[in-house]
């Protein structure tokens, strides 16, 4: 069995050497890059990797256009900013020398943000689907969180996946700005118009949920902060749609 690893990349050099060492396993990596301005290129280009540069729509789009673009129908679809375990990539070389039972693997993903192993705030159940046959799964629609439409069996690995999303404030809150953009378009295709009830409690709800519900609180000060920009992206969110309507944005 032949696998292609895929990726898809926007100023994603912090995390991109690391990501095509793991890869090795793989028969060919392709990287779908959104035009980057840092140095991803370059490090893909130098171990070997095939890029193509395509203009960024959303998650389902990009993640869908990368699927057609691979040689072999089981594909490895992780993050650059997923760290795998040598234990993990030993299962995926496992997987390789047979023939798989399941049409799609699941892997736990153990969140880090700010430097802290996030115990809760809601990540206690994280699991995501990165290894699967192309032939039976394509990308929702989603343009944001995204998530992958099975037609078969889906496993579970049984190593984690480390997961380092934050690379700073700054980027953390232009991640978030983004992601709000895309569900605010969303929204606007749907004609939701955002009133008190989205301004106030939606931003309200999802800093408690995840506060003290989803356990946040024992997460320490990350846990806070991390629910804070969390609850502010919504608010952020219905700001842009609002913005949207009276064409300020």
């Amino acid at each position: 069995m032949k696998i292609t690893a895929l990726a898809i990349t926007y100023n994603e050099a912090t995390h991109l050497q690391r990501y095509l060492d793991e890869m090795q396993f793989a028969d060919e990596i392709i990287i779908v890059d959104s035009f980057s301005t840092d140095d991803t290129l370059k490090i893909a280009e130098a171990n070997n990797a095939k890029v193509i540069q395509r203009e960024f729509k959303n998650f389902s789009d990009q993640k869908n256009f990368a699927l057609s673009q691979a040689s072999h129908d089981w594909v490895a679809f992780f993050d650059p900013d997923e760290a795998l375990s040598e234990d993990l990539i030993n299962e995926l070389k496992s997987l390789k020398s047979k023939t798989p039972e399941a049409a799609a693997y699941s892997v736990r993903r153990q969140y880090y943000f700010m430097d802290k192993k996030m115990k809760y705030s809601g990540f206690q159940t994280d699991w995501v689907v990165r290894f699967f046959n192309r032939k039976y799964c394509s990308y929702n629609g989603n343009l944001v969180h995204e998530t992958l439409d099975i037609n078969g069996t889906t496993s579970k690995l049984k190593h984690r996946l480390d997961h380092y999303s934050y690379k700073g404030f700054d980027a953390f809150n232009d991640k978030l700005t983004h992601y709000a953009t895309l569900q605010a378009d969303k929204l606007y295709e749907k004609n939701v118009r955002p009133n008190a009830y989205h301004f106030l409690f939606r931003p309200w709800y999802r800093f408690w949920h995840q506060y003290l519900i989803r356990l946040g609180i024992l997460d320490g000060k990350e846990g806070f902060i991390l629910a804070y920009c969390q609850a502010f992206s919504v608010f952020k969110r219905y700001l842009i749609l609002w913005a949207k309507y009276r064409r300020l944005h």
